[in-house]
């Protein structure tokens, strides 16, 4: 643990990328195997659940520190983040120990979950008195799941291939499906991650193993600089960009696996789209998106997250939500990879492949053609008609790449401007990371009528905590401390004087907000400083923006 917590510590306090290169490697190559095991799940993304209820944790924090609730609060505020509160506030540890990450992991802190109050609170005081003041930090972020350290996966691959001799995209391969939630590596599956290559591996006959994900680039360029950057529209193949839950679905030795792109399994939450994997070929991986399909087209994403927050499907609300996997790449057939074939030969072959097989739940995303990039243009102001997010434009000859790489070809997302409104920042939270000491999570509202409307109060809408400057934070910080009303906990209410453009990549009605709108992916698009507060659009103007389906 105290190595990690070592590694943990070098990697937050470096903005180089060298430097925590050069750290990964380190640690990998003195660190035992089940904790390098350990420490590649979580620097990769990998988060067990959700081992101790928060209240409880801040309550026994309180105790321990021998504070007073509002001391503790006051605490929390100052530092804007819950694990390094706790590890600030505790008295400093009576034992020692020399126990390394795996076994805290396994042992202690796996354990934490399910246990009954009492023996959880024991657990949790026993494991105080044990650990280093610089060890702390790390084990709360574990335990709350907010472990962050500003090292990428591709960092992480890059390490691991460094350390084992081996070609980045063969670890990349070998990754898929190591961070999954309910995951417990062992010093085998690290050695596993770093070893020689066989020819044996390539031999995936049996395994639900995906392939990793091939990324786009965003493309904002003006259309006319379209035929210099790309060429004419005959290179590509152009596609709809779908608002959905990218997936591979992989059919072998008579299995069916489904994973998202987050590398979660969901073979369970989507049976329909596992009994239609069941009917195709063994030795076949399909790239797609899980959408709700209904009346022979794309419903809002919104559809789609019913079913993703239900803990039981009922075959109601399957046959009201009914998924289906839109097919657009095809990675592997009759057991063979073919990410190396170009992109419209794996197209013809994938095509082939959704005529034979001929399901309801496997549908082929449809080509989209024209003979001038302004044909493209046109068709792409339907899209947001249509709860599509642009297009997609994908080089004719490009292979299967791993992760948003340009080595072996091109994808391009070509994205639809944002929706926007003019809202009122109305209340804030401080940040993480670099900018705990900020107040830089904002919510936002609008009115609920219009300005002649004698009485109308400003309803909360949505959260944004990216799109200003650093320059710009602070300024707004500084209003925000000026401006306050009242504070609930690390939350200020503020007086209403900013306003902001907010930008959304969809809107949808929704019973769980006091709106009645949802929108996906809020940003700041810029500050308002020219117009008043009385000028912020209306419920009325996003309920202009909701789609007429």
């Amino acid at each position: 643990m105290k190595q990690f917590a070592a590694l943990y510590r070098e990697l937050d306090a470096s903005t180089s990328s060298l430097a925590k290169q050069a750290a990964l490697q380190r640690y990998l190559q003195s660190a035992a195997p089940a904790d390098a095991a350990w420490a590649v799940y979580f620097l990769a993304g990998g988060k067990p659940r959700q081992l101790v209820p928060t209240k409880l944790l801040r309550l026994l924090a309180q105790e321990a520190a021998g504070l007073p609730e509002w001391l503790f609060v006051e605490s929390y505020e100052a530092v804007g983040d819950l694990a390094e509160t706790i590890s600030l506030l505790l008295p400093a540890p009576t034992e020692a120990h020399d126990l390394g990450l795996a076994v805290w992991v396994e042992k202690h802190l796996l354990p934490l979950r399910g246990m009954a109050p009492e023996q959880l609170s024991d657990a949790l005081r026993a494991h105080w008195r044990r650990l280093a003041p610089e060890e702390r930090l790390v084990y709360f972020k574990l335990i709350t799941g907010g472990f962050r350290v500003g090292v990428s996966r591709l960092q992480v691959t890059q390490a691991l291939s460094a350390v084992g001799a081996l070609d980045p995209k063969r670890v990349a391969q070998r990754l898929m499906g190591y961070t999954h939630i309910a995951g417990q590596p062992t010093a085998a599956d690290y050695a596993a991650l770093i070893a020689p290559e066989s020819g044996g591996e390539l031999d995936q006959q049996a395994s639900g193993q995906p392939y990793p994900f091939f990324l786009a680039h965003p493309f904002n360029l003006p259309l006319e600089q379209f035929d210099v950057a790309l060429g004419p529209p005959s290179q590509w193949i152009i596609e709809w960009k779908w608002d959905g839950i990218r997936a591979q679905l992989v059919k072998r030795a008579g299995r069916v696996w489904l994973w998202s792109r987050g590398e979660e399994l969901v073979t369970e939450r989507f049976p329909e789209l596992a009994q239609m994997g069941e009917t195709l070929p063994d030795g076949t991986v399909l790239d797609g998106e899980i959408v709700v399909w209904r009346e022979d087209r794309v419903q809002p994403f919104a559809e789609l997250q019913k079913r993703i927050g239900r803990k039981t499907l009922s075959p109601k609300l399957l046959r009201e939500i009914p998924a289906v996997l839109l097919a657009y790449d095809l990675l592997e057939w009759e057991g063979r990879d073919v990410r190396a074939l170009p992109q419209a030969e794996r197209r013809v072959l994938l095509d082939d492949l959704l005529t034979d097989a001929q399901h309801p739940s496997l549908v082929a995303s449809p080509m989209l053609h024209g003979e001038r990039w302004q044909d493209f243009a046109r068709q792409r102001e339907a899209a947001r008609s249509m709860g599509v997010e642009g297009m997609m434009l994908k080089q004719r000859e490009a292979h299967y790449g791993v992760g948003r790489t340009k080595d072996v070809g091109l994808w391009w997302k070509w994205k639809i401007d944002p929706l926007s409104v003019d809202a009122v920042l109305v209340y804030a939270q401080r940040g993480h990371g670099r900018r705990a000491s900020l107040y830089s999570d904002y919510t936002f509202a609008v009115w609920d009528g219009p300005a002649e409307a004698q009485e109308r109060r400003l309803v909360p809408f949505a959260k944004a905590y990216s799109g200003l400057t650093d320059a710009e934070m602070a300024r707004v910080d500084a209003i925000i401390r000026k401006t306050t009303i009242e504070s609930f906990g690390p939350v200020r209410s503020v007086e209403p004087t900013l306003v902001f453009e907010l930008g959304f990549e969809g809107i949808a009605k929704s019973t769980r907000h006091k709106s009645g709108i949802a929108v996906r992916f809020p940003r700041m698009l810029r500050w308002r400083e020219d117009k008043p507060v009385a000028e912020a659009d209306t419920l009325q103007t996003l309920a202009a923006l909701l789609p007429s389906l």
